[in-house]
């Protein structure tokens, strides 16, 4: 959606602000201070030098859940209706110069989730800094507009974490087929602050480098991934991934289940990525790994391995194909879509166990999605659990395994 549409992204905005979190008096005023910021964008849209859009995305997601999902409650069924993301962005251009604010809001709260700079050289390196997303796992480089699923596997649940403050370059060559991303960042994911004891700056090195051979109808890809992460001494989180149904009351994948949390100084993590595309059929597979540097080497976790899979297939019924983005190296969905179709099957693991701790889960997911066009679309999806590992008791009790059902909306403005 282009600049023209502008009006409508405000509205949104301020609907959004004043259905449950401003009184009236902060609604009108709000309300007036968008009526000031929409006439100075409609200067701004008459100024040749910017070139701005507007848009978002509305997601309205169902759960329903039982077994192991629901261990806290026995393994009865639980269910929610819940929006999933309600996100909207600005993005403008100025010669080799563009930027992008992404937000997001909840009941009470608004994010930043991406506040993007970035340059162009004429070369084709690009250069950007702000609140980004680091390269890596294709699975969770995909944007979740994108997705042939509701949620992203446990891989990329697990090993991705996702934007975070930082700098980063890429290239992609056209003639190779080759793309390298290289960036810094502020560690402040999976249990770390983003400080030491003696508040210190703690950052993570991450690369990503692919190989992609295109041609209409046929893609085939190819991916690395490295990334290590300065811990400062903080607790690893203990929870890895969901198992991939969002609003349950347990995570099935938890590696201190059963025993303890440990202080690291670093960890590291390293990702391979495999896709093929022929025509409407889509495959994906992905393998990760993560080992573990404790504070203490007498700390039993030390030096230990956790690793994970995902494995998919997609398939369009009325003959569409997913876009591959080559300078991105990540798939999109089709282009111009209307009244069509998606199949997909996933499997997926992560093995969080080690001998006297943590749990391992493996879920299945079955999925079909409805395109009404390119801005609306229904998925849903089926998915089931299974829950291994000495702390398989600890975390869920006899509820070993658990199904669950998601249903969502999508609406893109």
């Amino acid at each position: 959606m282009k600049a023209s549409n502008t009006q409508l992204a405000l509205a949104v905005a301020a609907a959004l602000a004043s259905t449950s979190v401003l009184a009236d008096n902060d609604t009108q005023k709000l309300q007036e201070e968008l009526d000031a910021l929409q006439k100075e964008v409609s200067a701004l849209k008459k100024t040749s030098g910017f070139n701005l859009e507007f848009g978002g995305r509305v997601q309205l997601d169902y759960n329903y859940f039982d077994g192991a999902y629901n261990a806290d409650n026995e393994g009865s069924g639980g269910s929610n209706f819940f929006p999933r993301r309600i996100r909207t962005y600005v993005e403008s251009e100025h010669g080799n110069w563009d930027h992008k604010l992404l937000l997001e809001f909840a009941e009470g709260t608004a994010e930043i989730v991406m506040a993007r700079v970035r340059y162009a050289f004429d070369n084709g390196l690009k250069v950007k800094a702000g609140k980004i997303r680091e390269d890596i796992s294709l699975n969770a480089l995909t944007s979740s507009k994108h997705i042939n699923t509701i949620e992203r596997s446990s891989l990329a649940n697990t090993f991705s974490p996702f934007f975070r403050w930082g700098a980063s370059a890429y290239q992609y060559f056209k003639d190779s087929g080759f793309r390298y991303a290289i960036g810094v960042y502020k560690n402040d994911a999976f249990g770390a602050t983003g400080s030491d004891e003696n508040d210190k700056l703690t950052l993570a090195i991450t690369g990503r480098a692919t190989w992609s051979s295109t041609s209409p109808g046929d893609v085939i890809h190819l991916g690395v991934w490295h990334s290590y992460r300065d811990m400062g001494g903080n607790e690893l989180g203990a929870r890895f991934a969901r198992g991939e149904v969002r609003e349950t009351n347990t995570r099935l994948v938890d590696y201190a289940a059963g025993g303890v949390t440990s202080p690291l100084d670093s960890l590291s993590q390293t990702g391979l990525e495999f896709a093929y595309q022929a025509d409407s059929l889509t495959l994906e597979a992905e393998y990760a790994s993560r080992s573990l540097d404790a504070a203490n080497s007498a700390d039993f976790l030390d030096g230990e391995r956790f690793d994970g899979f995902h494995v998919s297939a997609s398939y369009f019924l009325g003959g569409e194909q997913r876009q591959y983005k080559a300078s991105s190296a990540l798939f999109v969905q089709p282009k111009n879509i209307k009244d069509a179709w998606e199949l997909v099957a996933r499997v997926s693991e992560v093995d969080a166990t080690s001998s006297l701790q943590g749990t391992k889960a493996t879920t299945y997911t079955l999925g079909t999605s409805y395109y009404v066009s390119s801005d609306i679309k229904f998925m849903g999806n089926l998915i089931y659990s299974d829950v291994e590992g000495a702390g398989t008791t600890a975390l869920v009790g006899d509820e070993d395994s658990g199904m669950g059902f998601s249903a969502r909306m999508q609406y893109l403005f």
